[in-house]
């Protein structure tokens, strides 16, 4: 089994795609044209997993997880400080600022919630296991 996608809703894909382009950007993700009449922000992330988001399906407005986060790695600390400021720049807010985290092992990394409240972290040198 493998993971094919993460899709976090958003209730503006405009200004969802304008945070993610930024906070991606960041970690030098490359950004992806969806195709024609997909209104969502579409990422195509290292190892072949798709990040989207967009409106809930259902019709209803789209909310948070609680408890759930979403993280990603960076190649180095400096990432780790780009892709934060370019989320407090483009709508996010910060969950905790860049710095080595206790919760892991002292590993370097930052959390932001998306312009929709949704969790993110990346880190720099996490290993699970």
């Amino acid at each position: 089994m493998a993971l094919l996608s993460i899709r976090v809703g958003t209730n503006d894909v405009e200004k969802a795609r304008a945070f993610y382009d930024a906070t991606f950007a960041a970690l030098d993700y490359p950004v992806t044209a969806p195709a024609a009449g997909m209104p969502v922000a579409l990422y195509r992330l290292p190892g072949g997993i798709n990040f989207i988001a967009g409106a809930a399906r259902d019709g209803q407005p789209a909310t948070h997880a609680n408890g759930g986060t979403i993280l990603f790695s960076a190649d180095n600390d400096a990432q780790v400080r780009a892709w934060h400021a370019a989320g407090l720049a483009h709508g996010g807010r910060s969950e905790g600022e860049p710095e080595p985290k206790p919760q892991a092992r002292g590993a370097f990394g930052a959390y932001l919630r998306d312009p929709d409240g949704n969790k993110l972290g990346v880190f720099c040198g996490l290993k699970f296991g």
